[in-house]
């Protein structure tokens, strides 16, 4: 199995989905979410992803595009997220606080707690 790790950069936002079945980087992330597997996300991220990321709580700016990845059994994706300003100069140990499966699957940007 192939892993691509695709950056969310001040132009583009990046959102994950496997559109045939739920497949998921359980080894990496964990159970997957019961959300990530329905097919109500499947369907609805590829075809509406602002309004999907609206449902999650994420309002992105317009001028910023959206990317669908569509992970298949042979090649999986995550989300590399954009880092948050304020952060220059954070160890990695801080850094990887602000990290969660949400921001790795492209559902939510990390936040300045």
């Amino acid at each position: 199995t192939v892993l691509t790790v695709v950056p969310n950069t001040d132009t583009t936002h990046n959102i994950i989905v496997c559109t045939l079945c739920s497949c998921y980087p359980s080894g990496l992330l964990g159970i997957a979410p019961a959300w990530y597997k329905s097919r109500e996300y499947r369907s609805r991220a590829v075809r509406e992803p602002r309004s999907v990321l609206s449902e999650f709580g994420l309002q992105l700016p317009s001028a910023k595009s959206i990317r669908v990845h569509d992970s298949t059994a042979d090649h999986r994706y995550l989300v590399l997220p954009e880092r948050p300003e304020g952060t220059e100069g954070w160890s990695d140990d801080e850094l990887r606080r602000i990290i969660t499966r949400d921001t790795m699957l492209g559902v939510a940007v990390p936040k300045l707690e």
